[in-house]
């Protein structure tokens, strides 16, 4: 079912908000996006967002006429307050905390308030972001609880009825690649494995059969795993097919 009403997606160029935006595209008549520079090591991230909305388009007609307005907050103070190993040339370890130190505080806070604003000021009612519980890091503000008691928060706050919308918040990443397989085919799969990026590195020098990444860190592990999965599962489910209809 279409809802023709208008959305706002938290776009960072990866894996997981590319599938959220394609999902949006899929239900929303006008969607626009929406990233975030604030310093991050993995910046290059930002540049795979172009290729990644023109690569949409071009899989899409529907796609491509739903597609509107791009925008990019600078929110460097969220950086310069931030200690962590995705704002610093740091090695990514566990901190004291129980959290690694890869967790930027408030940062899923920041970005879905600062979405807010813009999605008020453009008439936007739904917001969509790529935050999970299952697969994830133990980040609170990844959490569902803190999603939905933030959308009461914002709804307060600025006297609106925005509805967020967090896709793969019950999915794990094996389950994210069929997903996006289930939205645009082969072909969302390879831009998807092309043209998205996740590593915390930031490198891009290394291609993998999941796509490029330093192999290593938290992100590539996960993501990496999560292929994996889904191909075995892709596979099992083509020899079920063809020995049912043998």
């Amino acid at each position: 079912m279409i809802d023709n009403e208008r959305a706002l997606v938290l776009f960072s160029g990866g894996q997981d908000s590319t599938t959220c935006l394609a999902w949006a595209l899929d239900r929303f008549e006008h969607v626009e996006t929406v990233g975030f520079e604030y310093g991050q090591r993995h910046r290059i991230e930002l540049d795979c967002r172009q290729r990644l909305r023109q690569g949409l388009m071009d899989l899409n007609l529907y796609w491509a006429k739903r597609l509107k307005e791009d925008h990019v907050l600078g929110l460097t103070a969220l950086g310069e307050v931030s200690n962590t190993a995705l704002t610093r040339d740091v090695a990514i370890e566990m901190g004291d905390s129980g959290l690694p130190n890869t967790f930027v505080p408030g940062r899923n806070l920041v970005f879905l308030t600062f979405a807010a604003a813009l999605a008020y000021r453009r008439g936007l009612r739904h917001l969509v972001g790529g935050m999970c519980e299952t697969d994830y890091s133990g980040y609170p503000d990844c959490r569902d609880d803190t999603i939905k008691a933030l959308q009461v928060t914002l709804n307060l706050g600025m006297e609106r009825r925005f509805v967020l919308h967090m896709p793969l918040m019950w999915i794990d990443k094996a389950q994210t690649w069929k997903l996006a397989r289930t939205l645009g085919g082969d072909a969302l799969v390879e831009l998807v494995t092309q043209e998205t990026h996740t590593c915390y590195l930031g490198d891009r020098s290394r291609r993998h059969a999941w796509g490029y990444g330093c192999g290593e860190c938290p992100a590539c592990r996960l993501r990496a795993d999560g292929f994996a999965r889904y191909c075995a599962q892709t596979e099992a489910s083509t020899i079920e097919r063809e020995v049912a209809h043998a």
